[in-house]
């Protein structure tokens, strides 16, 4: 059976999609890709919080009018406080959405020289490995009917484990049945690599368990998801309208890309990728690149992805607003959870534990 073509829908059509009665809050939004995600399936999302100034200046861009953007820190935050600018009660939202910073735990990192100490994220100091404790405070505060929550797939390796561990126990505690697993982007209709342990957590009051989407058949290439858009197989190096560079802070990355073939990353310069038309991207970094690393380039041509590129290897409208320079608008995609990957996931917990469970419920005329 043939694939479908690969197809995001426009922003207007997702601000179209039918309200399917549910309702979500979402902490550590970032640019909004996972709000996205929620909004493709049909979810409402009333309250969003995005302490990263960029990131919060995004996502108010592209929000839903209904949606409350608090860009506090979420230390700052009380259940109490949501519930109010919702109009909702302990127990009656939907779905608590949630994705932690991550870079504490990222095999890309230094990992645990990072943890415990307050350190640069993106354009703020912060301390980041805390932070999923931050989101189970407001779980066991808010009792959402369910929960999806994400980080990176370095949170089960080596030492980061101890912390996965004290992760489940937390969430565990705020009363919830809870599952976690591996998932890779790039199985649920985004043509880029990404893997991320996505946790799915259920009331336990509400007799029922947690689910995460099946696997699609087939994977999308980058072939697949820039067909039809102006440009993507031209050379647009420093393009002066566009500005889509062949060089970052003077460094420019031809010698090095010259020595690749599609679809190699260069042996010194561990993040520099020669991408395959052929294949899905690998997953976009935050950084857009620094002396040639933490780079995806174009296939057939010696420069660095465009911004309408990245829109669509990271599941993004092609009118999503980024604001900000090329290496900002980079980093907002290199941070967001893919919007069709949520979608999919989102679309799981709603068709198989929200749905049964208000059909389940007695109707007022019984």
């Amino acid at each position: 059976m043939s694939k479908p073509p690969y197809r995001i829908p426009s922003m207007a059509e997702i601000a179209a999609t039918p309200w399917n009665g549910f309702n979500a809050v979402s902490t550590f939004s970032g640019c909004g890709g996972s709000s996205l995600g929620y909004r493709m399936a049909g979810f409402r999302m009333l309250w969003a919080s995005e302490f990263i100034p960029a990131a919060a200046e995004t996502y108010r861009a592209n929000a839903a009018p209904y949606t409350v953007l608090d860009t506090r820190d979420i230390r700052e935050v009380t259940a109490a406080e949501i519930l109010a600018a919702t109009g909702l009660s302990v127990g009656e939202l939907d779905l608590l959405d949630g994705s932690p910073p991550c870079a504490a735990f990222s095999t890309s990192g230094k990992r645990e020289a990072g943890w415990g100490t307050v350190k640069t994220y993106s354009d703020t100091q912060q301390r980041v490995d805390d932070l999923f404790f931050e989101f189970a405070r407001l779980l066991r505060d808010l009792q959402p009917r369910t929960f999806i929550a994400e980080n990176v797939a370095g949170l089960v390796q080596g030492t980061a484990k101890g912390y996965f561990k004290r992760i489940l126990k937390a969430l565990g505690e705020a009363g919830y049945n809870v599952t976690a697993r591996l998932l890779d982007a790039q199985w649920l209709g985004v043509p880029q690599r990404r893997q991320r342990i996505i946790f799915v957590g259920v009331r336990e009051d509400l007799n029922s368990q947690p689910v995460h989407p099946a696997p699609e058949p087939h994977y999308y290439t980058i072939r697949d998801a820039v067909r039809g858009l102006p440009g993507a197989f031209d050379d647009l190096a420093n393009d002066p309208e566009t500005g889509y560079p062949i060089s970052i802070r003077g460094y420019s990355i031809e010698p090095l890309w010259r020595q690749l073939r599609p679809g190699e990353g260069h042996p010194e310069r561990m993040n520099l990728k020669r991408l395959s038309f052929d294949q899905a991207a690998p997953a976009i970094l935050a950084r857009a690149g620094t002396a040639g690393t933490a780079a995806l380039t174009h296939p057939t041509h010696p420069r660095y992805l465009t911004i309408p590129e990245l829109r669509r290897i990271g599941g993004f409208p092609d009118d999503f607003v980024l604001t900000g320079n090329y290496a900002r608008r980079w980093e907002r995609i290199g941070r967001a959870v893919p919007p069709p990957m949520m979608a999919r996931i989102a679309g799981a917990v709603r068709d198989e534990i929200l749905i049964p469970l208000r059909d389940a419920e007695p109707s007022c005329a019984e």
